[in-house]
Parts: structure tokens; C-alpha cells; sequence
């Protein structure tokens, strides 16, 4: 029996049964309603043009979404099991991050350094 079919059957990869660590429709039913929660707080926001730090509580609901994707439907947290996919998305996350800010810093430098009263300032008084 090839492990797909153990899996299916119930069985572990060794023949064993599972460790009895399978989600419950309970934690997809919470998962689900406070998915529809993060969804619908922001786009009520959006929808009745709140003026209150609209962006920063997007931002911050976006993420508390991904939290919740990531441990209710993903079902990555600390245990022992989960250690390695913790880490591999921990290492994403990194990545993403200096991706992200090395770009910005990036453009926010090349859009000081090119714009147009700056360039034909420098190229007037011979400050290249």
C-alpha cells in the first residue's frame, strides 16, 4: 500500500494509525467565521468611507487574517510535527520582508535622486 492509500485508509505512513492530531470541523467552522470577520470589518470600513486610519487597520487586519489562514486552515503552530514547516515559513516571511523593504528603499532613492529640479540643479552648477 503506497502512502496516498494509507492516508486514505486512515493509516499513517508506517502503517500506523494517525496520531489523533486531525483538525475538528469545529476549527474550520472558527476559522471560517473570523476569515468572514477580517473580511468584512475592512470592507465596511472602505465601504462607508471611515477616515480613522483606514489604511493601518487594513494592514493590520490583512495580517491577523494571514494568522488565521495560517494556523486554522494550514494548521502549522509550534508543536513538534509542524517544526519544519514553522521554519521554512518563517524563512518566507524573511525573505519577503527585505525583498519588500530593499525595494522600496530602492525606488524611494532612485525617485529623490531622478527628479527633475534636483537633476537640472546638479547639471547647472557642476554637481554631478
Amino acid at each position: 500500500m503506497n502512502v496516498a492509500n494509507e492516508t486514505l485508509a486512515g493509516h499513517g505512513p508506517h502503517g500506523t494509525h494517525g496520531s489523533g492530531h486531525s483538525p475538528s470541523q469545529k476549527q474550520y467552522i472558527i476559522g471560517f467565521v473570523l476569515a468572514i470577520l477580517l473580511t468584512a470589518v475592512p470592507f465596511a470600513l472602505v465601504m462607508g468611507h471611515s477616515d480613522i486610519g483606514t489604511g493601518v487597520l487594513i494592514a493590520a487586519f490583512a495580517v491577523a487574517q494571514i494568522v488565521v489562514h495560517v494556523v486554522y486552515f494550514l494548521h502549522v503552530n509550534r508543536s513538534e510535527e509542524q517544526r519544519w514547516n514553522l521554519t521554512a515559513l518563517l524563512y518566507t516571511v524573511l525573505m519577503v520582508g527585505i525583498i519588500m523593504i530593499g525595494s522600496l528603499w530602492i525606488m524611494h532613492h532612485l525617485s529623490s535622486s531622478m527628479t527633475p529640479g534636483a537633476m537640472h540643479h546638479a547639471v547647472w552648477t557642476g554637481q554631478h
